[in-house]
């Protein structure tokens, strides 16, 4: 069995991919080429948000991939601005309709706080009704699972203190030199399964010397260690591109990081993200 092929179960029981196709930045007219190749190299797992104005493109990749939309698991999240019920639910509906889908597989709330005062005011109230949205969506059968992105532990004790669904997953930067542990743990704790995205650092990753002798001694890309890394950590990993060649390369990743060489990398800090460093998610705020 190949990474690709492997699942974790969700806490209702609905299983994810445990390697995805993360689309942020890839533009609304190549999204659909870059989830049919992503689908043709056996990837089943899609992530696209309304923020990556993408949505469309993706959802029409979905459907006119070379297999049922059944086997494929499809993610999109809410705008990091809405914080209001109403707005939510709208926005759900309009995400089914741009994507041309009945349902998607996962929705999540993809920040606490909107991305121009991200970390900054309180939005506890307007999560929770945005919270709601989702669960009354997944009532529906909207969306087969609901969950979080980016949310802190305070964030998430948040939505635990009145939701009747707890969220299924939490997305987060997780990489080799930037690791939320305690937070992670805190998931894992409540039944929540952490999703990776950015596993490569943005590209960071492939100048750090110590990374890239590792991945020599096994014989692989940074990258492919990179990505071998979350998903050692259990986590399921998003790797971004819209290149087929390395959405092939990202995918080959069945091999094994020793537990003194995955200790060695957790204690690794390297959290200059260079060029991105401008996005709010990495301004360290």
């Amino acid at each position: 069995m190949t990474t690709l092929s492997e699942s974790y179960a969700l806490s209702n029981d609905v299983p994810i991919p445990k390697l995805g196709l993360g689309t942020w930045f890839i533009d609304d007219d190549q999204a659909a080429q870059a989830v049919r190749d992503a689908v043709r190299l056996g990837y089943r797992n899609i992530d696209t948000a309304q923020a990556y104005l993408n949505e469309r493109g993706v959802g029409e990749g979905v459907r006119t991939a070379d297999v049922p939309r059944s086997e494929l698991f499809v993610s999109t999240k809410l705008a990091a601005e809405i914080k209001d019920y109403d707005q939510a639910v709208a926005a759900i509906d309009e995400s089914l309709a741009t994507m041309g889908l009945e349902h998607v597989d996962l929705m999540l709330i993809h920040s606490p706080q909107p991305w121009d005062d991200f970390r900054g005011g309180d939005y506890a109230e307007g999560n929770r009704e945005a919270w709601r949205a989702l669960e009354d969506a997944y009532r529906a059968g909207k969306a087969r699972s609901i969950g979080v992105s980016n949310f802190l532990q305070a964030d998430l004790e948040n939505i635990l203190s009145s939701c009747t669904v707890v969220p299924h997953v939490n997305q987060l930067l997780a990489h080799v030199g930037n690791t939320p542990f305690e937070l992670m743990a805190y998931c894992e704790a409540k039944g929540i399964l952490v999703e990776a995205y950015s596993p490569i650092a943005h590209g960071e990753m492939l100048k750090n010397a110590e990374v890239q002798a590792m991945a020599e001694r096994y014989g692989v890309s940074i990258p492919q260690l990179c990505i071998r890394y979350t998903l050692q950590l259990g986590t399921v990993s998003l790797p971004k591109t819209a290149n087929p060649e390395h959405m092939r390369s990202n995918a080959q990743v069945d091999f094994a990081v020793s537990d003194e060489d995955m200790a060695a990398l957790r204690r690794l800090k390297a959290q200059d993200y260079g060029e991105y460093s401008e996005f709010p998610v990495y301004s360290g705020k």
